[in-house]
């Protein structure tokens, strides 16, 4: 077995397709791309729902209907068991658990969830709160407090 000897494995190399190679090759002419315009040219693209200049089916359909995305309540999540960052008895609002990193983000509050294990006696005041959070923040002997966000003053007519 010698350098020059050495062949790849049957099946491992295909043949290139050449273009533009006259019309009896089957890749002749248009070379593959069709026929003539836009697509046909060489670093074409067109974004998705261009129609050539006419007005896009997505724009042209109406859009009606009510959509409650931009009504809804997004808390923030944070889990009973991250609430053991805090000293035994600390008083823990949506400021405190800001500070220490775990209400990170744009939310309408903080609602605490109930994974984890506490083992402190805390005070926590928040948004809300889910069932099992507040049984094993009150069977510490804990308490519970529920916060509400100041909402906007409705417009006078």
């Amino acid at each position: 077995m010698r350098l020059h000897n050495l062949k790849p494995r049957p099946g491992a190399k295909h043949r290139t397709k050449r273009l533009g190679q006259g019309e009896s090759s089957g890749h002749g002419k248009t070379s593959g791309r069709g026929g003539k315009g836009q697509t046909a040219r060489s670093g074409s693209s067109i974004r998705i729902g261009f129609e050539g200049g006419q007005m896009p089916l997505i724009r042209r359909i109406p859009k009606r209907g009510f959509n409650n995305a931009r009504f809804t309540t997004r808390y923030l999540g944070v889990n009973v068991g991250d609430l053991n960052k805090f000293d035994d008895g600390a008083k823990v609002d949506e400021t405190a658990l800001a500070l220490v990193g775990l209400a990170k983000g744009r939310g309408d509050g903080v609602k605490i969830l109930g994974n984890g294990e506490l083992t402190k006696k805390l005070s926590v005041s928040a948004s809300a709160f889910s069932a099992s959070a507040k049984a094993k923040i009150e069977a510490k002997g804990g308490t519970v407090e529920i916060v509400s966000r100041k909402s906007a003053a409705p417009a006078k007519a």
